[in-house]
């Protein structure tokens, strides 16, 4: 009798943590996807943005290293937040305000005003970046190589369409079109947030037991200092060719529609990539071969745009697609490096907010070097180094270390077990 009574009250809860995995899954999926579109829409039409709001090349500049300062300044509120209200209504309010952003920065006339824009629709990505590593440790411990995969590979779909789509939709309206290629993101943005809304909180998790790591310590974690120096290197390489690469095809002689197809081309070969190194990052003995083979991509790629700009240049972009793969790797690199859910959100923070600090620097020093030779040459050097130094970086962070267990007394001291052990949605 007590056998056939549990099974009435047991395959409901069953059913219902699967279905709530499964809604969960979905807006991780679904946020990552508007994870770069704020940023690779810019890059196809940045000589109308030019032209429409009346800069010049550094003030561009600006607008293609913006998107990592707000990443860097923006992410460090991730963790607090989340220890405060529940992480889907905190990226569900995240995907509001980059909605709001995106449609403020297509409407205006005035350069600072379209910065304000530009700093609300990076909201989204910011806090997006630092909590969806530490929610897919939380939900899903068992399947972090394929959800990192999944939203690595979804956010890649995102700035694919967002680059391949917004030239043509700029000279399908005409004059000023370049605001509907900026501003209809946003309707991507608005669709995304709605499933946060509805996904549950796991049995279990309560609001005392939201607790945030403290992050300063982490200073003193070598582990965490190269993971944040090779994710700010591979950050600088991915946003001088969202912010640029476009510009420099033009620049050489492609037209507008071409080079927005060729960086197009760069985010779609990226979303296999991003898919597949996160699972091959789990597994210890490949992560040093899968680094060297992204390194060479990286000086293949570069060193063919840069000597034969107008031959292949697809061949170009998609070997450098190849090594972009860093990315999906570093953040999976981050939920190898921490033991818990919490250290994860906290090393997932100091790493992208330090990194993107030291990104903010290339995007920008790309368009003022622009500015004072007329070419492109500073952009090479630029690449260059940080390939060498991702090289280094990167070599060092495929030990196997915990930062936990570099700090001693850090994780227990600030997170309790029942915190530690109880996902919360």
């Amino acid at each position: 009798m007590t056998r056939t009574a549990d099974v009435p009250s047991t395959a409901p809860a069953a059913g219902d943590r699967r279905r709530g995995l499964l809604l969960v899954a979905v807006a991780i999926v679904l946020t990552a996807t508007n994870l770069r579109t704020a940023v690779s829409s810019v890059g196809p039409v940045l000589e109308e943005l030019e032209s429409g709001l009346g800069v010049s090349s550094a003030a561009a500049g600006v607008v293609t290293t913006m998107p990592v300062v707000c990443f860097a300044a923006i992410g460090f509120a991730g963790p607090p937040l989340a220890a405060r209200f529940r992480d889907a209504h905190v990226l569900a309010g995240a995907l509001l305000t980059m909605a709001a952003g995106l449609v403020l920065r297509a409407v205006v006339d005035s350069f600072a005003v379209f910065l304000a824009g530009t700093a609300l629709a990076m909201v989204g990505g910011a806090l997006g970046n630092v909590l969806l590593p530490g929610l897919v440790k939380r939900w899903f411990p068992e399947r972090t190589g394929l959800l990192v995969g999944a939203y690595s590979a979804a956010m890649a779909i995102g700035g694919a369409v967002a680059a391949t789509a917004t030239a043509p939709i700029a000279a399908a309206v005409g004059p000023d079109g370049w605001r509907w290629g900026l501003g209809i993101w946003a309707a991507l943005a608005l669709a995304a947030a709605l499933p946060w809304f509805l996904t549950p909180r796991q049995p279990g998790a309560s609001r005392g037991e939201h607790r945030a790591v403290p992050m300063a310590p982490l200073r003193r974690s070598p582990t965490a200092l190269v993971l944040a120096a090779f994710f700010g290197l591979q950050a600088t390489q991915a946003y001088v060719v969202m912010g640029w690469s476009a510009q420099y095809l033009r620049d050489s002689g492609l037209s507008a529609a071409t080079a927005g197809l060729l960086l197009g081309i760069n985010s779609i070969v990226v979303i296999p990539v991003n898919a597949v190194a996160p699972a091959l990052t789990v597994r210890q003995r490949l992560q040093r071969p899968l680094l060297l083979g992204f390194m060479a991509c990286y000086v293949v790629g570069w060193s063919g745009l840069w000597l034969a700009p107008r031959t292949v240049p697809w061949l170009w972009m998609s070997v450098l697609a190849v090594g972009m793969g860093t990315f999906s790797m570093v953040l999976a690199l981050i939920g190898l490096r921490a033991r818990t859910p919490e250290t994860t959100a906290a090393l997932s923070t100091v790493t992208q907010g330090w990194g993107y600090v030291l990104a903010a620097t290339g995007p920008l020093l790309v368009g003022v070097l622009r500015d004072v030779t007329g070419g492109y040459t500073g952009m090479f050097v630029l690449v260059a180094v940080t390939t060498v130094g991702l090289t280094a970086t990167g070599w060092l962070a495929t030990r196997e270390r915990y930062v936990d267990d570099e700090l001693p007394g850090w994780s227990p001291a600030a997170v309790t077990p029942a915190a530690a052990a109880s996902p919360r949605g």
